[in-house]
């Protein structure tokens, strides 16, 4: 395979990441802002916002064996394609029950493209780049996420042309899609495997993981909860429309700005200390999102600060668990950040609507900093665990020297 095609491979497979990142991004805000106007309250309508990652749990763990079979191209055209549709659909009917089916279509969609693409450039890329393309990879999405919620202010239009708009950027990535080769992953080389290795296999992985899971978990639900509820909190603190589509864009343009210096940090220093202590601080400045809720400017500063802290946990968390696992854990690892990531974006908005109800100044806030606190954590007790049961086994190593 020659480069110039290399890079054009990887070229698209970041536009898809991006463009699913803007779908995503424009739809929570954006129909949780039409839900609210339209007198659906907060709690249902933050249940309604979990039927797209849903559609993400649910499919994900069924994904390893397909997409042996038919290859990464097939299922990022397929992936795309349930994104794509739905967006067309949504302006048909403005109906809690249809938008929730709709969303779990996007939810499969979205896990279909992610799992292929996120698999294609981890087991594609050089030892010495994955970090890197892995950074790409986060900053793409977080770009995409950052561009969707600008495409709320084309409401200003009509109901129909943001849903509309969105379709048809997806259509032309979708087309693009088609001029790729197809290529198989190599997730197996064994007979199918029982139900007891089944579970084994996933148990050595989380036990091997579990503190980068926490981290993906954490932030699925710190993604969700701004996304979903802020828009909720932010009408009933007084903010207009604009204000919002300024605020909502400033945590992920934290995390453009340091998405790459902190991949080459991580590279450099080391992902399992430099991670749980980013999580600290951004817990921090959430916790201050939460005490200048009442303020404009206080909340746009502590967003953009945390987001250049954790805002892109997910591309550190996947660079985490890589460093964590062997090779051939590697997909399986994916599969599990997904089914994290996808539940703690399922109680992100449920938990963040009903704190807004129990603390209606900055109990959203606070919500996120005690889940960024808890991954923190889980990194400092995992590293330490890990450090100790070294110590113990080069201390029994040295013990049993003598005797060889």
């Amino acid at each position: 395979m020659n480069r110039s095609y290399q890079r054009f491979q990887f070229l698209l497979l970041i536009s898809s990441v991006f463009i699913c990142g803007a779908a995503e991004g424009m739809l929570l805000p954006l129909i949780a802002s039409l839900l609210e106007k339209n007198g659906v309250s907060a709690i249902m309508n933050g249940l309604g916002s979990t039927s797209l990652y849903i559609g993400m749990l649910v499919s994900v763990p069924l994904m390893e064996k397909p997409m042996q079979k038919f290859g990464y191209k097939c299922f990022l055209i397929a992936g795309l394609a349930l994104i794509t549709l739905p967006l067309f659909l949504f302006p048909i009917w403005m109906n809690l029950y249809f938008w929730f089916v709709l969303r779990l279509c996007v939810g499969f969609g979205d896990s279909m493209l992610h799992f292929a693409a996120q698999t294609w450039i981890t087991v594609d890329s050089p030892v010495n780049r994955r970090g890197r393309n892995i950074a790409i990879y986060g900053l793409s999405f977080g770009i995409g996420f950052a561009a969707g919620p600008m495409l709320v202010r084309l409401l200003f239009f009509g109901t129909a042309v943001p849903f509309i708009t969105s379709g048809l950027f997806c259509t032309v990535v979708l087309l693009l899609l088609f001029l790729l080769k197809n290529e198989y992953p190599e997730l197996s080389t064994a007979a199918e495997p029982s139900a007891r290795q089944f579970f084994s296999r996933y148990k050595k992985v989380i036990a091997a993981a579990w503190s980068g899971f926490a981290v993906t978990f954490a932030f699925g639900y710190l993604e969700t909860s701004l996304n979903n509820s802020f828009p909720v909190f932010a009408l009933r603190q007084g903010y207009s429309l604009d204000s919002i589509s300024i605020l909502l864009p400033a945590f992920v343009t934290g995390g453009l700005l340091t998405q790459v210096p902190l991949g080459m940090l991580g590279d450099r220093f080391g992902r399992r200390y430099l991670l749980p202590v980013i999580c600290l601080f951004g817990a921090l400045l959430m916790t201050g999102a939460g005490l200048l809720s009442e303020h404009f400017y206080g909340i746009y500063l502590c967003l953009l600060g945390a987001g250049t802290l954790v805002g892109s946990l997910y591309s550190m968390s996947m660079g985490y668990v890589s460093d964590l696992l062997d090779s051939k854990q590697i997909p399986l690892g994916n599969i599990l950040m997904t089914v994290c990531y996808s539940i703690g974006c399922m109680i992100g908005p449920v938990s963040g609507s009903v704190l807004i109800g129990w603390i209606p100044g900055g109990g959203l806030f606070y919500g996120i900093a005690v889940f960024i606190l808890l991954a923190s954590l889980g990194c400092f007790i995992h590293q330490f665990y890990i450090a100790r049961r070294a110590a113990l086994d080069h201390s029994h190593i040295s013990g049993k020297m003598p005797n060889l």
